[in-house]
């Protein structure tokens, strides 16, 4: 009998290029790749549609889809991961020497607030800066992927017809998140951004996670062992991944520059998957994301994941 096919959207990077070119080969079906460019618009699609059959995603649109029950389920492959310290870029002029100053000021965040490099950036600046989050008026530039999702009083959509970018560098924002500007009157805030994400690492296991792989809940329900199958062949890619950059077979730039970095801090495979290995960065997620109002109930982390994954290591 022929496997069935199920459209599978992941963006081709280095911890998966054995499964999309082929070298690693599902079990259980066979992956119909779909390119989306860029590849957010398939989280929303995914999320307002359920348009696809497999689909990368960012981990607190999953979060916050889940907690709408969304038609879907995660598995822990953690395929995207980055440190936020760089994320927040600060008006020169605005008085702000470190993210506690920004208290009382709008800070812009660049698309939705359940973006997930914009709940990372507001947790460093909550646990390692003392910034009061409730203090600050966070301006977006976007709307939510998950429509139904309702803000915080004090965050408050961006005036219509302004662009982020010129509103930093004009001081009407005191910071921003998640934007890129080339201006002399802006610059990263927090000092050092690069080496103060690996100083977090080494102290605290800090290590954020952005996309993990979600499923439509119906084909796990129909197709038992699937989700198991998903996880497997996504490790099997990433692990000769892995091997090669340990065999200083890859080019170091990009995620592999940071993944050997971590890999020297660590001595451990830099890109795990499993609950396991991420069980701590999985949980300060979800309280970041219950103090910062995207979550409001008991949410745990066995909740998020499928059952026939949660002891599976990669």
């Amino acid at each position: 009998m022929s496997l069935p096919k199920l459209s599978l959207v992941t963006r081709t990077q280095v911890a998966n290029a054995a499964l999309k070119d082929g070298t690693v080969k599902p079990k259980l079906f066979v992956p119909e790749f779909v390119e989306v460019d860029p590849l957010i618009a398939a989280f929303r699609r995914m999320v307002r549609g359920h348009e696809f059959d497999i689909c990368e995603m960012a981990i607190t649109t999953y979060m916050a889809a889940k907690a709408y029950k969304k038609p879907m389920t995660a598995i822990p492959v953690f395929i995207v991961r980055a440190f936020h310290h760089g994320a927040i870029l600060v008006n020169k002029k605005a008085g702000v020497t470190k993210p506690s100053d920004l208290a009382g000021k709008k800070v812009g965040v660049n698309r939705g607030y359940t973006v997930t490099t914009g709940v990372w950036a507001r947790g460093i600046m909550q646990d390692e800066y003392g910034l009061d989050l409730n203090k600050v008026t966070w301006v977006l530039s976007g709307d939510e992927h998950v429509a139904e999702y309702k803000a915080p009083a004090n965050v408050v959509p961006m005036e219509a017809g302004k662009k982020m970018e010129d509103m930093l560098i004009s001081g009407e924002l005191a910071a921003a998140i998640g934007v890129s500007v080339d201006h002399p009157d802006v610059g990263v805030l927090i000092p050092n951004a690069e080496e103060a994400g690996f100083a977090a690492l080494k102290a605290t296991g800090h290590y954020p996670i952005n996309h993990l792989i979600v499923i439509k809940d119906e084909l796990i329900a129909a197709h038992p062992g699937l989700a198991a199958d998903v996880f497997n062949a996504f490790s099997q890619a990433k692990n000769i991944y892995v091997e090669n950059l340990k065999a200083g077979k890859v080019e170091l730039k990009g995620d592999a520059k940071m993944h050997k970095r971590v890999l020297d801090i660590t001595g451990k495979d830099p890109v795990p998957y499993g609950i396991a290995a991420n069980r701590m960065n999985v949980e300060n997620l979800i309280a970041h994301a219950k103090s910062q109002g995207i979550l409001s109930g008991n949410e745990k982390i066995e909740d998020l994941f499928a059952k026939e994954t949660l002891d599976l290591v990669g």
